[in-house]
């Protein structure tokens, strides 16, 4: 265990999230190796496996349901020494994982093709789906376990654990994407089964890794639970915080599947480039999830101990620590645009629509700036519908305007690509002013403000 309540807090920030930050960094690396070999497939495969893949969202809406409040409930019963009230969450964190992913495989096989046919017209690009799923889903199942385990760990300051489990499997991933998808050594090439397959696979082990860890750890707060029974109370005290925060991909989910409805007119080749530079700025932003993912066990820890003022000093070392990483990142994505989308697609249409989207997508790197500070605040404090309602205002201050000018004759991708960096803007400023006013509510006088 490590207690966060005690210390420098950049120290803190900066020692939680740099094994995150390597995680996913390597995790960055595989999306473009796995990227690299189905695009060697052919646009139809990539805009297959891109709108496939956007159903990863709506698990991680589930996932990021059980992960936060498992964290903010975990860290707040550990900050406030109470152990046993913090293994009765894992435990029931552990269950409530076996029953979602349990739901995923019947709900996922059963219902996968509908979706698609909602989101492409296209029969190639069905078929290239339908085959990516059946091999996909198994692993989007096994992340509800592995984000229970890893969840509860770092409430109570351990990350580094399930960094390295996560190296493991990403590099295992990146090794199954040539030999599934293009067959390499084996001269059986799956294609985009094989970029499912490879991702189950590569889950599968983590969930294993992380599993014989806890086993053999020792995590002075944390234990083995003796009986598994369900706990209808902590169930509902999980779902209670952690709802909005999921409920926050769910709408990430619609906003993508919108995007893919409302461009796919524009052809197989926008929706490409779209599913290409979608998983770069993914990349780019994980920096911000990162330090999102960190903060609430600070924010939780400080918030159970009764340390107000270190509440709020942890919102502002956020700020300044994460602004300037996504400056950087927001300038390497304007001068480098060009290079990225050619390494991904020889297609000269495809490069084109790409690089427009990335240059203005981009934007949205500042824009993270504020949006994942509050939300990693948000979790902490164990209070994440604030942050729910601002990105619900974005999906509409986007869904409308964008809505409005498909009506006009001169539509164009580049409208919507700027419409959603604008609604990420405003997101930001709207859970700043949510943040504050929450803070004042419930410390005053203890803080004087932002």
């Amino acid at each position: 265990m490590t207690d966060l309540t005690q210390g420098s807090l950049r120290r803190h920030l900066w020692t939680m999230t740099v094994p995150m930050m390597i995680g996913m960094f390597v995790q960055s690396l595989y999306l473009f190796v796995d990227l690299y070999f189905v695009a060697g497939l052919g646009a139809d495969a990539v805009a297959a496996v891109s709108a496939a893949g956007n159903l990863m969202l709506l698990i991680m809406a589930f996932t990021q349901m059980l992960n936060v409040g498992c964290v903010a409930l975990i860290a707040r019963y550990t900050g406030a020494a109470d152990p046993q009230s913090a293994n009765v969450v894992f435990q029931q964190a552990m269950l409530m994982g076996a029953a979602l992913a349990l739901l995923t495989l019947v709900l996922g096989f059963g219902f996968s093709g509908v979706y698609m046919q909602l989101l492409s017209s296209d029969a190639a690009v069905q078929h290239h789906a339908g085959q990516f799923l059946l091999a996909y889903l198994p692993g989007l199942a096994l992340m509800f376990v592995s984000t229970a385990i890893a969840a509860a760990l770092r409430a109570v300051g351990i990350v580094k654990p399930a960094m390295q489990v996560q190296l493991i499997s990403v590099l295992l991933n990146m090794l199954l994407a040539p030999v599934l998808i293009a067959g390499w050594g084996t001269g059986y090439p799956l294609g985009v089964l094989g970029a499912g397959l490879a991702s189950s696979i590569s889950v599968a082990l983590a969930v294993l890794l992380l599993w014989r860890y806890f086993l053999k750890s020792d995590h002075s707060v944390l234990q083995v639970p003796q009986q598994w029974r369900l706990n209808g109370k902590v169930w509902r005290q999980i779902v209670a915080i952690g709802l909005p925060a999921g409920g926050e991909f769910a709408l990430i989910f619609v906003f993508t599947a919108f995007v893919y409805w409302v461009i796919q007119d524009f052809g197989t080749a926008t929706q490409a480039a779209f599913g290409i530079g979608n998983r770069i700025l993914q990349a780019v932003t994980m920096p911000a999830i990162a330090f999102s993912f960190a903060l609430p066990a600070i924010v939780g820890q400080n918030y159970g101990a009764g340390f107000t003022v270190r509440v709020q000093q942890s919102f502002r070392v956020a700020l300044q620590q994460l602004g300037w990483v996504m400056v950087l990142l927001f300038m390497l994505c304007q001068l480098l645009a060009t290079e990225l989308m050619v390494l991904f697609s020889t297609d000269p249409a495809v490069q084109a629509q790409g690089v427009l989207f990335i240059r203005i997508i981009s934007l949205n790197c500042l824009s993270a700036v504020l949006v994942f500070s509050c939300s990693g605040m948000f979790q902490g404090l164990g209070n994440t519908w604030p942050a729910l309602a601002s990105s619900a205002l974005r999906i509409l201050l986007f869904m409308l305007p964008v809505l409005l000018l498909s009506g006009r004759a001169d539509f164009s991708a580049a409208m919507v690509w700027y419409c959603s960096a604008a609604s990420v803007l405003l997101q930001g400023l709207c859970s700043y002013y949510l943040l504050r006013w929450q803070l004042r509510r419930k410390f005053q006088p203890q803080l004087a403000g932002l």
